[in-house]
């Protein structure tokens, strides 16, 4: 039994281990730098800045050889369909899928701020480390089969985004988000956590499989007639039921009224966690300032990469586990709200930051459209969706890495002006996705949200899918504003960016290829998506 546990969990023992590695050599080999240097010392000064550099892009180009190794680790894994550590944690299609997606966006995150990593300003190599730890929670996230399991991989994610956020010291605003992205990242891992403990206190367990067991008999939550049935399934209900209260306080039909709300209430707590960690409305608070205050690249890690292993968490929970339409109700409601605030707060927007974080909040709802479903075809949507959205902002923010001068990074949308007459390769690369994300066919945007609103239609759910066509037509404004002050606008000064490394050029050419001609070959994406959804409903 040991045996297969450390087959099937050694990927995530490399990584760990990896991380862990790249730590000590960074102790070992990063120079100090000392409070006693004057002027006459400049020359030394630079000296220390450079090797300092150098040992930080070790660390990076290690730590993208780490996560290609995870990779090559996951494409060979014997083990499928296996429950390890004690049902603690399991291993099929669905967690495979969502781990080799993770590894990649991570990967593409580090190589695409290699160029940034390296500045003066920025010589800390502690952040690819933690970005690597909380790669390590998200995949041990994305395996999680129980709650006490989800919950510590969640907060030792949450710990690392917390430094994270405010890993830039010299900056105000990247403390401010910090400290804003802690408060209320604990508040709502404290929600998360009492709903687990109000499931554990009305069922007696905290395992996936064993409250699927309860929770997927019939009329669950809404039928007390199941108090009195006598199948195996309910029996786990039964049990649960009669260890509430002593039968001389509650009867029969008390007691099951008392177990249907008390499981109800911790379901709601468990969505709204979620919600809050994936900053969809009405707890998208925190969203807008942190991606704002935090560097850059750091927002790009926020913006993609947890939203994979959350996702992926989430249709665990309620499609296999809670599937019931208590939740439905609320994932339709955050949805229409999360799609409809994105379009309009973004309107308002004069910072790329704050806008990719209200296009964020939307495109949150949108993907939100395939949970509330709670289909086949809704699960394919999402993970379509989500896929094609991890693409898109990669490349967004790739483009947000490269545009900085000598003196300042690109941070207003009129900064952009002009861009199609210095560099047309890069304003031709940007608008492409800007219209992927407004959703113009035919790219491939338009497909993902296009699947999205059939799956809604699919399951009858028709004003899902009419307002997320009506903020899709209202996005339209602002993605294609973009497009307009590239080419049409005449800059009042004329901004010459650096040269783009070749590391995001190369990265930019394929997402470009893969948004322009996704449309002509969509099923491999098909394929995958549905081996994924069969293997978490079945």
């Amino acid at each position: 039994m040991f045996d297969n546990d450390f087959i099937a969990l050694f990927p995530e023992i490399f990584l760990v281990n990896a991380t862990i590695c790249l730590l000590i050599y960074g102790v070992i080999f990063q120079p100090t730098f000392s409070n006693n240097f004057n002027q006459n010392i400049d020359s030394n000064k630079e000296n220390t800045f450079n090797h300092s550099s150098f040992i930080i892009n070790n660390i990076a180009w290690l730590g993208i050889l780490s996560i290609f190794f995870t990779i090559v680790l996951l494409l060979n894994q014997p083990l499928m369909n296996y429950n390890s550590c004690y049902n603690n944690l399991i291993l099929d299609k669905f967690t495979y899928f969502f781990k080799l997606g993770l590894c990649f966006s991570t990967g593409c995150i580090i190589l695409m701020c290699l160029q940034y990593f390296q500045t003066k300003i920025f010589n800390v190599f502690e952040v690819i480390v933690l970005i690597l730890m909380s790669t390590c929670s998200m995949l041990f996230l994305i395996s999680a089969y129980d709650l006490i399991t989800m919950y510590l991989a969640i907060e030792l994610q949450s710990l690392c985004f917390y430094i994270l956020a405010a890993s830039f010291r010299k900056s105000e605003f990247s403390t401010e988000a910090g400290l804003k992205y802690f408060v209320l990242g604990a508040f709502s891992s404290g929600i998360l956590l009492f709903g687990c403990s109000l499931i554990y206190g009305f069922t007696g367990n905290t395992n996936f499989e064993e409250l699927a067991k309860i929770f997927t008999s019939t009329n669950t939550l809404n039928s007390e007639a199941l108090f009195f049935s006598t199948n195996s399934e309910s029996s786990f209900l039964n049990g649960a039921i009669q260890n509430l209260s002593d039968s001389h306080f509650l009867d029969n039909s008390n007691r099951s009224l008392f177990f249907t709300s008390g499981v109800l209430m911790g379901i709601i707590f468990i969505a709204v966690g979620f919600l809050f960690k994936i900053s969809a409305v009405p707890f998208h608070m925190w969203a807008p300032d942190v991606y704002e205050g935090s560097p850059t690249y750091v927002t790009a890690f926020f913006s993609i990469v947890p939203k994979i292993a959350l996702f992926a968490a989430m249709l665990r929970i309620f499609i296999y586990t809670f599937y019931d339409p208590a939740w439905q109700q609320l994932f339709i409601f955050c949805s229409i709200a999360s799609m409809i605030l994105g379009a309009f707060a973004a309107l308002a927007q004069n910072k790329i930051k704050r806008l990719l974080a209200y296009s964020s909040i939307g495109h949150s709802g949108y993907l939100l459209i395939g949970l509330a479903c709670g289909t086949i075809e809704g699960i394919q949507s999402l993970l379509i969706g989500l896929f094609v959205y991890v693409l898109m902002t990669i490349s967004v923010f790739a483009i947000v890495l490269t545009l900085k001068t000598s003196k300042k990074n690109f941070q207003y949308i009129s900064d952009l002006e002009g861009l199609a007459k210095t560099n047309p390769i890069l304003a031709l690369t940007l608008s492409l996705t800007m219209f992927s994300y407004a959703g113009i066919p035919p790219l491939a945007g338009f497909c993902s949200k296009f699947y999205l609103f059939f799956a809604a239609l699919g399951s009858g759910i028709y004003l899902l899918a009419f307002i997320g066509i009506i903020t899709s037509v209202i996005s339209c404004f602002y993605y294609i504003r973009i497009v307009k002050i590239m080419y049409f606008d005449i800059p009042k000064k004329w901004i010459a960016y650096e040269p783009m490394d070749q590391e995001k050029s190369i990265l930019l050419g394929i997402i470009f290829f893969f948004l322009s001609f996704f449309f002509l070959y969509p099923s491999p994406l098909f394929l995958i998506a549905h081996q994924m959804a069969l293997s978490l409903c079945l």
